[in-house]
């Protein structure tokens, strides 16, 4: 079974570049404190370091 992350929005991609809120998008995320299990792939990973000043990792 693959491993998964966990990760909580902390921030809102408002009045940021339109590339870092299809980032959240594509997280499926877009509202502060939702949170989503996702698979930790390297594809994923790099997600998450792009708007890393907008979400928290929760658990691995």
């Amino acid at each position: 079974m693959a491993d998964k992350i966990t990760v909580r929005q902390t921030g809102s991609p408002i009045r940021r570049p339109k590339d870092q809120a299809a980032t959240l998008k594509g997280l499926g995320l877009g509202k502060i404190g939702r949170i989503r299990e996702l698979e930790d792939t390297p594809a994923v990973r790099g997600m998450i370091r792009k708007v890393a000043h907008m979400v928290q990792v929760v658990g691995e």
